[in-house]
């Protein structure tokens, strides 16, 4: 698989050789199953142009996590096809992890989740999704379409029945009747804030490996304003740190997709600000894996990490 042009975080390519890479960002400009506002295809590259004016230093870790090697792929050639799209993404998630690498799949909207899923559950071992979102995402279609971004976890449960879902604020009668149905843990944003669904215990009753599907508008307007369905009241940066510090240090993290971010001339805090999560999240990544004695990682401030 080729690297891209653009590499996030606008590294050296002795850090984005693909050989080495311990982190493939994989971009999917797609947005066939928005149903609100546009420019979520165009997320992807403004995330990535947003990433080359991040400080490489993480001063919370005390080192330069890209030192693991991150390199950007080209996006696949999608199909106008919703099926195919994922059958795509299928492919070209499966191949990268049979080369070893970590995914960050880079929406685009949130249909485009499954593929990867689909690639991760192969794998063997039990697989949850945990899902940081605004939205429950529960219809089984939604105008229409199966493929719509409001029924990504319907699909995803279609794939593994272990599902957590954090910071939901928004859903229909329908949905709800069905989360309160099915038992699912759903941790919605007012219980989160409230403390009164007990996080960890859902955690602990998740199998370890987890892909987490990440939809920007579980944030706050203040961190994160262009997606194409907001809501207001989401996290906070550093409420979203904590929790992100918490599911990694808790469960075996092992793809990620962050997605919804619609590009917008006006805005160039939003994209700035999804790709220091990315950043951050591959940190929190890095350091739960030294913790699990998978790599070594030296004390000293700034150490190079391989």
């Amino acid at each position: 698989m080729k690297t891209a042009a653009s590499q996030f975080l606008g590294l050296e390519s002795k850090h984005t050789d693909f050989a080495r890479a311990a982190v493939v960002i994989l971009p999917v400009p797609y947005e066939g199953g928005i149903s609100f506002g546009k420019g979520a295809a165009q997320g992807p590259q403004a995330i990535i142009e947003a990433s080359r004016y991040l400080e490489l230093y993480d001063e919370g870790l005390q080192a330069e996590p890209y030192r693991m090697g991150i390199a950007t792929v080209n996006a696949p050639i999608l199909d106008s096809d919703p099926e195919r799209v994922q059958k795509e993404i299928y492919r070209s998630s499966r191949a990268l992890r049979q080369a070893g690498k970590f995914i960050v799949l880079l929406g685009g909207d949130h249909s485009i989740s499954s593929g990867l899923a689909r690639a991760l559950k192969e794998e063997g071992d039990p697989l949850a999704v945990l899902q940081l979102d605004a939205h429950a995402d529960l219809r089984d279609t939604y105008e229409g379409s199966r493929w719509s971004h409001a029924c990504a976890m319907a699909r995803l449960r279609e794939i593994t029945p272990h599902t957590l879902q954090i910071g939901i604020r928004s859903m229909s009668a329908a949905e709800a009747a069905l989360i309160q149905e099915q038992q699912m843990p759903v941790c919605t944003m007012d219980a989160y804030r409230r403390r009164t669904f007990d996080l960890k215990a859902a955690l602990d009753k998740l199998p370890d490996a987890v892909y987490l599907t990440l939809d920007v508008d579980v944030f706050d307007w203040s961190v994160v304003r262009s997606t194409g369905t907001p809501e207001p009241g989401g996290l906070l940066w550093d409420e979203a740190m904590d929790l992100l510090r918490l599911i990694f240090s808790t469960k075996k993290v092992i793809g990620v997709d962050v997605v919804e971010l619609a590009r917008n001339p006006h805005d160039i805090n939003s994209p700035f600000a999804v790709a220091k999560l990315i950043y951050k999240m591959l940190g929190f990544k890095l350091a739960a894996d030294v913790n699990r004695g998978l790599i070594e990682w030296p004390h000293q401030p700034c150490g190079n990490l391989f």
